[in-house]
């Protein structure tokens, strides 16, 4: 059976332009136990000056896992985000965060294909990924840590285009973040179909639930959004949720990704309730 522990996604202080080391205070004032960080390469303005979450990997690794160990948090997961049909950026960005979750002691690294240039087609684009997935896994694999393709794009809105991806380089060490939230807004086929279908693939998940009015307005027309409402105030079916992943015989991460603070406050003592029912 499958042990679940809930993590919270940066994400949740953006609206508030909190830095880094003030949404880890904040997350753990809330009462997370487990944070999932974005990172990046290069020096980026807004988390300069801190209004941005973002943690630059020019740092020294050690340096988040202090401002962590200060409010007694931990790193579930990293969100990695790269664009994998552009290798001169996914690969560096990947590899680094690979690196950075081996030395905070966190087993994942999640992305998804970003966006497809106009001037590509659909077979160079799979060949493209598969050279940004071969360099990533071999590093992935040296530092035991898992790489996580999430539904967020053109081919991975469906669960066989993206198993298709996760299947391009065959690893134990590349698996599927799934997403409850984008899943739903791709509106291409039944969101709990297609979490069975790519179920045993599974090593992580982004807790993003749906408002009605979200869904109404974008449901079809997009094929994913960067945060949902509160979880549990929204569209997602989250006991049938449970009920297919439950099976699985390892650890879960449930990471919530939310738009604001209130929001992940809500979301904890929600999935606190649904996990112990």
């Amino acid at each position: 059976m499958a042990a679940f522990e809930i993590t919270l996604n940066m994400e949740f202080c953006r609206s508030a332009d909190k830095g880094f080391a003030e949404g880890v205070r904040i997350a753990s004032e809330l009462g997370y136990q487990y944070i999932e960080p974005m990172v990046h390469t290069g020096w980026e303005l807004l988390s300069e000056v801190h209004y941005f979450h973002s943690f630059s990997m020019e740092e020294d690794p050690l340096l988040m896992k202090e401002i962590c160990d200060k409010h007694g948090i931990r790193v579930s997961s990293f969100s990695g985000h790269s664009p994998l049909m552009k290798p001169e950026a996914a690969v560096p960005r990947l590899t680094r965060a690979i690196l950075f979750a081996d030395a905070l002691g966190a087993p994942f690294v999640n992305t998804d294909e970003m966006v497809k240039p106009e001037w590509m087609d659909d077979g160079c684009a799979h060949e493209v990924m598969k050279y940004s997935l071969t360099k990533a896994e071999q590093v992935a694999r040296r530092h035991r840590v898992h790489l996580g393709i999430e539904p967020h794009g053109i081919y991975t809105k469906t669960a066989a285009g993206l198993l298709r991806i996760v299947n391009l380089v065959p690893s134990p060490w590349i698996g599927v973040n799934w997403d409850t939230g984008n899943s739903y807004l791709a509106g291409v086929e039944d969101p709990y179909e297609g979490l069975e279908k790519v179920r045993d693939h599974v090593f992580h998940v982004h807790a993003k639930d749906i408002s009605l009015d979200h869904g109404f307005k974008e449901r079809g027309k997009v094929t994913g959004t960067p945060v949902g409402c509160a979880c549990g105030e929204g569209v997602v079916d989250w006991e049938r949720v449970l009920h297919i992943l439950r099976p699985l015989d390892r650890q879960l991460f449930m990471s919530v990704e939310c738009g604001t603070i209130d929001q992940a406050a809500r979301s904890l003592e929600f999935l606190r309730r649904l996990l112990k029912s």
